[in-house]
Order: structure tokens, then sequence, then C-alpha cells
């Protein structure tokens, strides 16, 4: 699977070291341009990994920052992007099986290198359950349009 991840400061070794691990599991991860320990504002990496994933370029996404909010926030604004923030393996999985999110967002300064390599572990094996699922997130598109969800059957 091809991946792209993005990180702040405050996740830059933690998603180095992911990137790496990815790799040797066969996946196509790769940091996005502009990944540094030097400080550095969320949005930009947010925004390219949101991008990325939102062209098909990469197939899933993952970002960090110090708590995971700000990237989520960030990356939610691309269109076609449904970023996750999740801070266990029951919301990874919920957050593929219910949502089909495409975008994992972690806390760099609040989980365990541990936990968060069972978080993508969970988050890139589990597929999207469609079903009652697939109206809802052809609703959330919807709102991307400008359409009201209401209207979506």
């Amino acid at each position: 699977m091809k991946i792209a991840i993005g990180a702040d400061h405050r996740g830059f070794e933690i998603c180095s070291r992911l990137a790496v691990r990815l790799q040797l599991h066969n996946h196509e991860a790769y940091l996005v341009p502009g990944v540094t320990p030097e400080r550095c504002d969320y949005p930009v990496p947010a925004s390219r990994v949101a991008r990325a994933v939102a062209s098909h370029e990469a197939e899933r996404g993952i970002l960090i920052c110090g708590t995971g909010i700000g990237v989520s926030i960030a990356a939610n604004k691309v269109a076609g992007v449904r970023a996750a923030l999740v801070n266990d393996e029951l919301s990874a999985e919920l957050s593929r099986t219910h949502n089909d999110a495409n975008v994992l967002c972690l806390s760099g300064d609040l989980l365990s290198e541990q936990v968060i390599d069972r978080i993508v572990e969970v988050f890139l094996g589990t597929e999207f359950e469609g079903g009652r699922h697939e109206r809802r997130r052809r609703q959330i598109e919807a709102i991307e349009a400008g359409q009201d969800p209401s209207e979506v059957e």
C-alpha cells in the first residue's frame, strides 16, 4: 500500500521511524516534502498528506502532531479526505469499517510508540464495511460539495 506520512516537529521522530517500519512490511511509505525536526506549522504537512490522498497519489495517509488534533482539523479541509484522530485500536478499526477514514491522525506526545504501531497496523489492515455506512460516506461527500446530506439516498 502506498502511504503518505507527515508530521510537524513534535511528530518528526515517530513518523521517520514509522516510515522505515512500514517499508520493512512491504508498504510504499514516504515522508511528504518538508517533514523536519525543525519547528514547523502542522497545517503544511497535513495539507501535503491530505492532497496526496485526495489525488490518489497515496492510498492512505498518516499524520502526527503533538495531540493529533491540529493535523486532523487541517487534513479534513481537503475534499475527499476523511481524517480520523485515533487514540486506540478500537477507534482505528471503527474509523475504517464505519467511516472509511483514509488519513490516520495520531498524537506524538500522548501515545507510546508501541501503541502507535498497533493503531497503524489495525488502520492499514482494516477494510471499509460498506453497507449501511456507504450512504453516510456519500452524505459526507455531499457536504463537501455544498449539498444537503439529508437528500442523499
